[in-house]
Formats: C-alpha cells, structure tokens, sequence
C-alpha cells in the first residue's frame, strides 16, 4: 500500500453540486474521489456498477429530498469511481497493466487513508457491491456497515462470464456502441422501465443513455476484465461482522444472487429488501423504496433523519422484519484518523 503521504489531490475548478472533485493517487493508478458534505462528519463511500459513475448511478437516490436528508445530514459523501469512469476521464492507454477485484478494493483503503478516514459506511451497486464487500473482508476494521445494491458475490456463472465476454468483445471492437448499451441498460434497469415498441423508455433509461455516451470502452472494459475475473467470497460471508442490508429488484438479472447472498449472512446482522417492479439499479428507479428501510437501518448506529415530513413513502420494510441485533446500538464507532487507534469518535 502507498504511504498517504504520496498520495497528491488535484483539485479541479468543478464542483458537481456542491461537491468537490479529488484525484487520489494509489500504486494502481489515479483514483477520483467527489467529496460532498462535511467532512467532520462520518463517512460514507459510494462505489458503482460497471460503466457508470457517481451521476449515473447515485443521482437519483441523492435527488430524492428525504434520502438526501437522511444521508447528507449523518455522512460526508465519497463517491468513488472505477478508475476511468469518472466524468471527462481520458481513455487508460490500452498497454496499462490490468487491474483486479483486490487492486481495486486496496485503491479503497489508500482513498481512506487519504482522507484520514477510519471505519466507513460503505454502499455499492452490483460490480460495486462486490468491490466494497471484499473490501469489508480484507479490511473488517474499516467497514462499520454495508449498503448493498442488487449485489455480485459469487464468482461469474457459466451465463453471466459469456455474457461479459460478448460485452468485452463489443467494447474491444466497437466501443461504446449501441448494442453494447442495451445490453448495459438491460442489467440495470427492469422490462418496464427500458420501453418496448408501444411503450417509450422511461427518463432515468434515457439520461443513463445520454451519459453512458461519456465513457471510452478501453476504460469500461478493464473494470469487466476485472469483475469477470472475480473470485468466489462465499467463504467469507460469515465472518462479516458488519451490519448489511441489501437492496434488490424483482426484475434485477442478480435476483436469484442476492437471496443467496443473504442466506450466507448472519442472519443476526443482516436484511433483504425486495423492491417490486425495479431492477438491478434501485437507487435510480425506485429511490424512494430504500428511504425507510435506511432508516431502520441507520438506527443501530444511533443516527436519525433531520426532519420527518408528513408523506413519507411507506416502506417494503418494517421493524418486526429485522432482527433486534440489526436495529439496536452497539458499541460500533467511527474513527477519523487510523494512526489513532485510541482516540475514537463515536456517531453522533
């Protein structure tokens, strides 16, 4: 691992509502980082699905005003992107070294150490989400808890490695194409939301669309080389100590891997959600359905919403469906600088 102190921000003039970009230097490579919020506060770090970034796949959950309540007024936001997926990236030279699942999760720990973070809130989308759980294993202390969306924690099926070599082989030859985008759009978003021939795409398909058009396929297809090459952390589940709660669509193609997922879990310190009519991408087409459970979620660690309105979306998820552990205050603290195992800062 780097030593923080060779990692360099470089500060840009752009400032993505309200945050501000960082580009972190780690031993694989620039990392950038989008920094919103306060960063006294606890933080969490985003990570996402393959080929997008922190607008094309956390907008929609940070846009919808009772999550962006709930999330900012408890967090400083890090939202990690893949390298090469981060808005106006350059294209990585064809010849760099490929990156694997474990360079990826170690590019985590030197953005924390960066920053002079300690234990994190983590929240991933399916590529994302595997990323941020070998993470949480191969770093137990750094993960207070995870956010799992339409989660990959098994090693590619037989289906899901040729599928991926079909989209390897399109972006190889033909980039960012058109058909490679709908065979991106369909992992993300359900049937309902991609339109058919009487039915137009929905406006969430469409901006996705739009910013797909943004990445080079030389860098989408080194994070697929990646995620293809991922090994099995079955094993390894039970040993999470961290609280996770998973989020997943009816309609998502990793349906049938996030149950299994949460069968392998202790049961003690972890929940599923199943969003109807939504596929793998929840925080984009139903934000509003992970409100609530957040909520629940959140209070194990003693933090609340700023201010609870009236209409409040009713929730997949009610406190009787999780278990006591799950719900109630431990002993779990955040700290701010890892050097300083013994000045611990508690959430507020």
């Amino acid at each position: 691992m780097a030593d923080s102190n060779d990692s360099i921000p470089l500060h840009t003039e752009k400032i993505y509502f309200g945050g501000k970009e960082h580009h972190v230097r780690t031993r694989c490579g620039s990392v950038s980082v989008i920094v919103y919020g306060d960063q006294h506060k606890p933080a969490l770090i985003t990570y996402p699905d393959l080929a997008l970034n922190h607008v094309s796949c956390f907008q929609g959950l940070f846009f919808c005003p009772e999550a962006a309540s709930l999330l900012l007024h408890n967090f400083c936001i890090y939202h990690i992107s893949p390298p090469g997926h981060e808005l106006g990236a350059a294209p990585i030279c064809p010849s760099a070294s490929a990156r694997c699942v474990d360079d990826l999760a170690d590019q985590i720990l030197e953005v924390l150490n960066f920053f002079g973070l300690g234990a994190v809130m983590c929240m991933g989308v399916t590529a994302g989400a595997y990323i941020l759980t070998l993470f949480a294993m191969k770093y137990k202390k750094r993960v207070i808890g995870l956010i799992l969306i339409s989660p990959l924690f098994r090693a590619p099926s037989w289906t899901e490695w040729f599928y991926n070599k079909v989209m390897s082989n399109l972006l190889y030859f033909y980039g960012m194409c058109g058909l490679l985008k709908e065979l991106l759009l369909q992992r993300y978003f359900s049937k309902e939301a991609c339109g058919n021939t009487e039915v137009p795409e929905s406006d969430i398909v469409q901006a996705c669309r739009r910013l797909l058009d943004e990445r080079h396929g030389s860098n989408v297809m080194q994070f697929l080389q990646a995620i293809n090459g991922r090994p099995d952390l079955t094993s390894g589940l039970k040993r999470l100590r961290c609280r996770t709660l998973i989020f997943v669509g009816n309609s998502s193609p990793f349906h049938s891997e996030a149950l299994h997922m949460t069968s392998k879990l202790d049961r003690r310190f972890s929940a599923l959600v199943e969003v109807q009519a939504c596929g793998s991408m929840v925080t984009e087409e139903q934000p509003h359905a992970m409100l609530i459970p957040m909520e629940y979620f959140f209070m194990g660690y003693g933090l609340y919403r700023l201010c609870h309105l009236s209409d409040s979306p009713r929730s997949p998820l009610s406190p009787s469906c999780i278990s006591p552990e799950l719900l109630s205050p431990e002993s779990s603290e955040f700290r701010r600088n890892p050097s300083m195992s013994t000045n611990k800062t508690p959430f507020p």
